[in-house]
C-alpha cells in the first residue's frame, strides 16, 4: 500500500529513512530526529564548502527529500566558504549540537560522509574530495573506486 499515492514520494521517503538509519547505525544512536539533524547540518557544512557547480552535482544524486533539506537556507552567493581547517568545517556541527555533549562532530562528519560514499557515485565523491582542502579529506572513507 502506498503512503502517498505517488511512487516518487514514497520512494524518496524510503531512501531518506535508509540514509537516516545508516547515520544512526554508524553512530550508535537511537534518536531518528537527532540523526536527521546530524545528516542535515553535515550536508549543509559540506555544501557551503563546495563550489556552486560541485554542490549542484552532489545534489543531483541525493534522494528528492534529502535534496530539499540540502538546499534549505542556502545562499549560493556566499559559497564556497573557505573552511580550510577541520575546526572550521566542524564549527557548524559543534554549534548545532552545542547542547548535546554526546555528539562528536568529527564522528558525525565521518558517518555522514560514509553514507554519501555508499549512495553517491564514486566519480562524484572523487570530485568532491578533489576540491576539498587536504585537512578535510581524512573525514572521508576510502571511495569505492579506491577500494
Amino acid at each position: 500500500m502506498s503512503m502517498t499515492g505517488l511512487e516518487v514520494f514514497d520512494s524518496t521517503v524510503q531512501k531518506t529513512n535508509l540514509w537516516i538509519k545508516e547515520v544512526m547505525e554508524a553512530l550508535g544512536w537511537e534518536d531518528r530526529h537527532k540523526a536527521y539533524e546530524g545528516l542535515k547540518v553535515t550536508l549543509w557544512a559540506l555544501r557551503d564548502r563546495l563550489t556552486v557547480v560541485e554542490a549542484a552535482h552532489l545534489a543531483a544524486q541525493l534522494p528528492l527529500l534529502v535534496r530539499g533539506f540540502y538546499y534549505e537556507s542556502w545562499s549560493p552567493a556566499h559559497t564556497p566558504v573557505k573552511a580550510r581547517h577541520q575546526a572550521d568545517f566542524l564549527a557548524p556541527l559543534r554549534e548545532h549540537f552545542k547542547n548535546d555533549p554526546s555528539v562528536n562532530p568529527e564522528e558525525l562528519a565521518r558517518a555522514v560522509f560514509a553514507v554519501l560514499v555508499t549512495h553517491v557515485t564514486a566519480g562524484e565523491i572523487e570530485g568532491i574530495r578533489r576540491v576539498l582542502p587536504d585537512p578535510l579529506k581524512p573525514f572521508w572513507p576510502v571511495a569505492r573506486s579506491e577500494a
